[in-house]
């Protein structure tokens, strides 16, 4: 499975002031660390941007090709900013994202298709995001429609169909694993990517890798393509990488509703079997989860 490494991002409190004051020691370091821990891409994350963002995006991929032999991940809500990185940018290159909303998909798909770009096609619409399963079969037709129309073939869209806190909605949760089971059918072509450390979002930070860890691998169990990911999680990167067959196995017997004695599984085994209980709404979500 393709890894995105997300650590090089505007909200670190040591990376933020770095991007900021185009202070390349922090910044370099971190795609050295990020390239050296395994991951296939590494997301260049400056935020919004607002002021300078042009500027500030040539200079980061820039400062990271110049290290790296990674494809990037250009990550930025600021068009013109996105635009100056695939200026930049010597190599295949990610743009990440293009939502629905119409302020952004027209010229987002016409940046993707001038600079022969990959992208990840982000379900969000004018309304927000999707509610549920249909909704996210609905809008994937509408953006595949859309980038087709605009030159942009299906093998080059990585649809992200949003994952959400488990702290937050189980029903949110659920439908991602239930719209991964249908995307081969309604988008032929298309990869998939998800936002793995959005499903943990709200949980302490000791215990939010479990969550992300086994809801990968529910969703590899559907043809996951790839994960944005923390790169320095170890135990993901083993995972994604086929090192750890009984963890899937276990994973996906209990997702088959197989019964499971989660009182005589060692210790790591038996907290990933509570994970799956709190992730496919067998059990409620609480900070406690993996004592219950």
């Amino acid at each position: 499975m393709i890894l995105i490494g997300e650590n090089l991002n505007v909200m670190s409190q040591t990376l933020g002031p770095a991007l900021r004051e185009r202070n390349a020691g922090p910044i370099v370091e971190m795609a050295r660390a990020e390239t050296a821990a395994g991951v296939d891409l590494i997301d260049l994350n400056i935020g919004p941007a607002r002021r300078g963002g042009d500027e500030l995006m040539a200079w980061v991929v820039n400062t990271v090709q110049g290290i790296t032999d990674k494809m990037l991940s250009l990550d930025t809500t600021n068009l013109d900013a996105m635009e100056a990185g695939l200026k930049a940018r010597q190599g295949p290159v990610l743009i990440n994202s293009v939502s629905l909303q119409t302020s952004r998909v027209d010229r987002g798909l016409e940046l993707a298709r001038k600079y022969n770009a990959d992208l990840i096609g982000l379900l969000w619409s004018n309304d927000g995001m999707p509610r549920d399963v249909n909704e996210r079969a609905m809008h994937t037709v509408d953006f595949i429609y859309k980038a087709n129309a605009l030159g942009v073939p299906n093998e080059r869209i990585w649809v992200d169909p949003i994952a959400s806190p488990v702290s937050v909605e189980i029903n949110q949760v659920k439908a991602c694993v239930e719209f991964m089971t249908m995307l081969g059918e309604i988008a032929p072509g298309c990869k998939s990517t998800v936002g793995l450390s959005n499903v943990s979002n709200g949980a302490p930070h000791d215990l939010r890798g479990w969550l992300n860890r086994t809801y990968m691998i529910m969703l590899m169990r559907y043809g996951l393509h790839s994960a944005i990911v923390d790169a320095f999680d170890k135990d993901l990167i083993q995972i994604a990488r086929g090192r750890r067959p009984d963890i899937v196995a276990l994973v996906h017997k209990l997702m088959d509703g197989e019964a499971v004695d989660i009182a005589s599984l060692p210790r790591e085994m038996a907290n990933y079997a509570r994970t799956v209980r709190v992730l496919k709404g067998d059990s409620l979500y609480s900070h406690s989860w993996l004592e219950v």
